[in-house]
């Protein structure tokens, strides 16, 4: 079967994330990457398409130039990643919709309710598919803790305890990645609430399918003069009754990337650890704590759909950002065909991106009025 042709937005020279998606995509082989306008100055993105091998008649100035120019071609691209900075995903992913071309996303959905808004918009107007890459559900075991609550393993759901803690913005930093992630024009007025509480909140909706119903928060900068928070604490309160606290920081040393979700039930519980993702805490009440691994026994037909390699082989964090390439490369196909892939229950979308975007503005509200209690 013929590689879908991919084209990219933002991710040149020196960039991070624009990686991590080109080494997802490549993982599975179900991409080529054919096209870019990967900077927006037009010297950057000429050089940096000619680094990825892209030909020089499809590395282009501008992203308007390439939706034009790729939706003429006969074999332009049919979908497109867009990895630039938070205030510059709507414009792009319209532009495509717009042609019928598939979009693939990072978070958080934008960078204001308006750009989201109009986004929003443009996804219902489009035949096209948007996929958002929340990558942390498609680990393995993360997609076993999924079923594991949806098979009523853990009850009726009580709590939900999840955080995500970093420390790399603990003292004022220069360097392109803080610049813009502390700079609200471009990552939007929530600081690690945008940046790093919606995969929190992403996380603990996707594992337990409940949703937020309201929530508390206090959110601090306390770096001086950073505009952006760098710290919140929250209290939740999701659907059905069950209750949850949600901490997220980057400013809190010794934590790299320590992202760790907890969800209790009135049968037992499970504990789950970006940093150690191979493992799943199982606890039923009253009996020994269980450790599933990945691959292992007791590891289910959601992680081993999932999984890549035989257990006591470590997958990690490019593993589940390709997961969500996969599923995205397995309903484009359908959509071609004509049909809706069943993997779409799993991919993040509008209505995540659009949950995300609630949450922040609801986190900013709340931590205003002393940290009232407001509804998303």
């Amino acid at each position: 079967m013929a590689r879908i042709r991919l084209g990219m937005v933002g991710g040149g020279k020196d960039a991070f994330i624009g990686a991590v998606h080109r080494i997802a995509a490549r993982i599975d082989g179900e991409f080529d990457l054919v096209a870019g306008a990967l900077s927006s100055t037009p010297e950057k993105a000429r050089e940096s398409g000619a680094l990825l091998g892209i030909a020089a008649d499809r590395a282009y100035g501008s992203f308007e130039e390439m939706a034009e120019r790729e939706a003429a071609r006969p074999d332009g691209i049919e979908a497109v990643a867009i990895v630039t900075p938070n205030h510059m995903h709507a414009a792009p992913a319209i532009a495509f919709l717009q042609r019928g071309i598939h979009v693939i996303c990072d978070k958080p959905l934008t960078a204001t309710m308006e750009q989201a808004e109009a986004l929003a918009a443009a996804v219902e107007a489009s035949d096209a598919l948007f996929l958002l890459t929340h990558n942390y559900t498609g680990y393995p075991m993360v997609r076993q803790a999924r079923e594991m609550v949806a098979a009523g393993n853990l009850g009726t759901l009580r709590v939900v305890q999840v955080e995500y803690a970093q420390d790399w913005l603990t003292e004022a930093t220069t360097g392109k990645q803080a610049e813009w992630r502390t700079d609200p024009a471009r990552t939007g007025a929530g600081g690690s609430i945008g940046d790093i509480g919606t995969h929190a909140l992403n996380l603990a909706c996707f594992v337990t399918q409940l949703s937020l119903e309201a929530l508390a928060a206090d959110l601090q900068s306390f770096v001086p003069g950073r505009p952006v928070d760098d710290n919140a604490h929250m209290l939740l309160r999701f659907g059905g009754g069950a209750r949850g606290m949600l901490w997220c920081s980057q400013v809190a040393p010794g934590n790299e990337n320590s992202l760790r979700l907890r969800v209790y039930g009135d049968r037992g519980g499970i504990e789950w650890a970006q940093e150690d993702p191979n493992y799943l805490w199982f606890t039923p009440f009253g009996e020994p704590k269980r450790l599933l691994t990945r691959g292992g026994a007791g590891a289910s037909g959601a992680a081993a759909a999932a999984s890549r390699t035989p257990g006591g082989h470590p997958e990690g964090y490019l593993e589940g950002f390709a997961n969500i390439y996969l599923g995205a490369a397995q309903a484009i196909r359908a959509a071609q065909a004509g049909e809706r892939a069943a993997v779409l229950d799993l991919l993040p979308g509008l209505d995540a991106g659009m949950a995300g975007m609630r949450f922040i503005a609801a986190a900013i509200r709340s931590s205003r009025a002393d940290a009232a209690w407001v509804a998303p």
